[in-house]
């Protein structure tokens, strides 16, 4: 295990400090682990995928049928998760 030394601006301690009050997180250490996990986690999911999209070949413009197609794909997400509740 590493130990580092962090330096924070005042607003950050109070909010590191307000996310440990919180009960979420037992001290610092925790909070920035999980932190760094996720931004990991992250990178690693979404790195591929616009590694997929740059290889997908050339950008068309968007249509209006493309827009249509989003926004209906949003309204039945957001039906199929108010059904779930």
């Amino acid at each position: 295990m590493t130990t580092l030394t962090v330096t924070l601006p005042d607003s950050l301690t109070l909010y590191l400090q307000e996310q440990i009050a919180s009960g979420s997180y037992s001290n610092a250490n925790d909070y920035i682990q999980t932190l760094i996990q996720q931004d990991r986690s992250r990178k690693q999911h979404l790195e591929p995928l616009i590694l997929e999209g740059i290889a997908s070949g050339a950008p068309t413009p968007m249509t209006s049928d493309d827009w249509d197609a989003i926004r209906q794909s949003v309204r039945n997400n957001y039906s199929d998760r108010t059904q779930d509740s």
